[in-house]
């Protein structure tokens, strides 16, 4: 019922941008090229997090991590924008096009527990997801969205945690879910997310990727962090 209601509300409410605040209009075109869709693949580029988890696969990011971005990020995940799964989608096409596959691709969606998503109303990670196969498949890539990966216990609030609390509390929680392991091995995979950070949590889904026999090709975000704060974070964890 609830994501019913905001996809509604979402067609007949006035809105102003969700990154900037700009008036009567979703998402302003200054902020559309913030987080990195307007720009094609042209505009991704790899990002690390320092320091950078053994197994991470190759991450690209399609903007950097900033308020206007966040704020994006936010309103589609926490307030229920739904409207701004297309352009976050296309932003992930173009990371998605960096990692540089050939042929079929998967898009795996790091998962949410059970527990946000039902707070949230939608599984925002999955939503984008979809987006971007359809971008991929709307320039001629042979994209799919396959959620094969689920949480398979309860974890702690990862916002207040560093990079080896993130990794440490992350380990051994997610899986293939159900039928996901025959479909992770038939192309390779790209995981998704909508921020890197400290990269954990695209570690953890990349081991569980190859436990059930798929092939990590990379991982794509939406938005990573600047090159400064990349060098501010390795300072800090020496």
């Amino acid at each position: 019922m609830r994501g019913w209601w905001q996809e509604i509300t979402g067609l007949v409410l006035p809105v102003d941008c969700a990154g900037c605040g700009r008036p009567r209009t979703e998402l302003c075109e200054r902020c559309r090229v913030l987080i990195g869709g307007a720009a094609g693949s042209a505009g991704a580029r790899r990002v690390r997090p320092a320091p950078e988890p053994a197994g991470l696969p190759p991450v690209y990011a399609a903007g950097r991590y900033g308020d206007e971005v966040r704020a994006v990020v936010l309103a589609h995940k926490e307030r229920g924008a739904l409207g701004l799964a297309r352009p976050l989608g296309a932003a992930l096409a173009a990371a998605v096009l960096r990692v540089g596959v050939a042929g079929r691709v998967l898009l795996v969606p790091v998962p949410s527990s059970q527990r946000a998503v039902a707070d949230r109303g939608h599984d925002a990670t999955a939503r984008m997801t979809r987006a971007a196969a359809r971008e991929l498949r709307r320039q001629g890539v042979p994209a799919r969205a396959v959620g094969a990966l689920r949480q398979r216990r309860p974890v702690a609030d990862q916002s207040v945690l560093g990079a080896a609390g993130r990794l440490a509390n992350l380990s051994g929680a997610v899986e293939a879910a159900g039928g996901g392991a025959a479909l992770l091995g038939v192309a390779p995979v790209v995981l998704v997310d909508d921020l890197m950070t400290t990269g954990a949590s695209l570690t953890v889904a990349a081991r569980a990727v190859a436990e059930a026999g798929g092939e990590v090709a990379g991982a794509a975000v939406v938005a990573g962090p600047h090159d400064a704060e990349l060098h501010s974070d390795a300072r800090r964890c020496r």
